[in-house]
């Protein structure tokens, strides 16, 4: 009897125990729920601590405090590891201007996609007149930007220079805003296209500006050497027991170097380029091998870019002899000989316009008696490899004239 009435009370639901089973379990649930509150509020803070400290740093790296910067980073991501992920950028952790700086608006996004604009905007202005930069120390020597525009701009075609060094012109543009504003002068790029395309670039359309034009139109580049190297083998003579023959490995080098006046150098020869490459930095150079020549750019309506050159050998001029000049003659050249060569403009790998395939390449003799042309074209093979680019530091070391 006893056993059957204790199994009854054991039963769920059942007996006087089932009575305050509810409040029992909301007396248990009302700790559990005020702890996770609790928690939940402390993680909060510690969010917002980090935020704090990481927006705080991020602004002592701006002002070029990094030491302190890596102190309040570390910090930050000791309270929430993942807090760089976390912020958005929306206010400053001292609630001044300077949380202006890391605003993700729309207005934001449009001036950092031109950078150009963006620096105009930032330029300072002083007794009315346009200071493009301002010295980092004082000093009682006249500082750069003390200079009219004029001049400045003046500087800058000399940085350029006639031989189109505009490598030179983007690192400039690295030192500060208002250099940067400077080297993107449509004028000094305009002046640019002309030289290297002539009438020919009156208007760039397509091309949003004359920079983009002189970036991406296909062109020769002026700032180094265009080299191939030709490796054959062939067979030689017979030895004079006629028990072997010997056979020989011929190495060789093409170079062309190109000027934006329309001048062009060629030279054929097995010396490596270490002992050639000074030798074609100037128009007049004293080899007599190297050819001289003109050369155009042409654009197919295959939107293909080739280059044809005409190049002679250079004349040589001997002083007359006037003691013997009764006696003696000297002797003259019956024809003339001049090379015709065509390339194809490629680019290959990260460079551009970096290639020349050989399309075409003949002599052309010019008998001056009877005034006719003989024209004898070379077949285009493997002996014709592709010619590469180098870039010679020492050809825009130096800036003889203005652009």
């Amino acid at each position: 009897m006893f056993r059957a009435q204790w199994m009854f009370e054991l039963a769920p639901g059942v007996g006087s125990s089932s009575l305050g089973t509810q409040p029992c379990r909301a007396a248990r649930s009302a700790p559990l729920k005020a702890a996770a509150d609790t928690k939940g509020k402390q993680e909060l803070a510690k969010e917002e601590e980090a935020r704090e400290l990481f927006l705080k740093a991020v602004e002592k790296e701006q002002n070029g405090a990094l030491y302190e910067a890596i102190k309040f980073y570390r910090r930050a991501m000791q309270l929430v590891p993942d807090i760089e992920f976390k912020i958005t950028y929306t206010r400053s952790p001292d609630g001044d201007s300077t949380g202006n700086t890391y605003m993700e608006d729309s207005d934001t996004s449009s001036k950092m996609a031109d950078l150009l604009s963006c620096f105009e905007q930032q330029l300072t202005f002083q007794e009315s007149v346009r200071k493009l930069c301002q010295p980092e120390l004082e000093s009682s020597q006249t500082h750069i930007s003390a200079l009219p525009m004029e001049v400045l701009m003046y500087i800058f075609r000399w940085v350029v220079s006639s031989e189109l060094d505009l490598r030179s012109l983007e690192q400039l543009s690295l030192v500060c805003r208002g250099f940067y504003i400077c080297a993107r002068d449509p004028e000094i790029w305009r002046l640019a296209c002309l030289k290297v395309w002539g009438r020919g670039c009156i208007k760039r359309f397509p091309y949003a500006s004359w920079r983009e034009m002189f970036l991406q139109r296909p062109r020769v580049r002026f700032d180094g050497v265009y080299i191939s190297k030709t490796t054959y083998i062939r067979q030689g003579e017979q030895s004079l027991d006629g028990f072997y023959r010997a056979w020989h490995q011929v190495e060789y080098y093409r170079y062309i170097r190109f000027f934006p006046d329309g001048h062009v150098l060629m030279l054929t020869t097995p010396e490596e380029p270490p002992s050639i490459v000074p030798r074609l930095r100037t128009r007049s150079p004293r080899t007599d091998a190297i050819l001289l020549g003109h050369y155009r750019l042409s654009q197919d309506t295959d939107n293909q870019t080739k280059v044809f050159a005409v190049i002679t050998k250079k004349k040589e001029e001997k002083p007359l002899d006037y003691k013997y000049r009764y006696l003696r003659r000297v002797p003259v050249q019956e024809a003339e000989h001049s090379f015709h060569v065509g390339l194809l403009l490629c680019s290959s790998g990260h460079q551009r316009f970096n290639k020349l395939v050989w399309i075409h390449h003949s002599c052309h003799m010019t008998h001056r008696a009877t005034g006719e042309t003989a024209v004898s074209a070379f077949e285009i093979d493997r002996m014709y490899t592709p010619l590469l680019f180098a870039r010679v530091r020492s050809y825009t070391a130096l800036s003889e004239r203005p652009l």
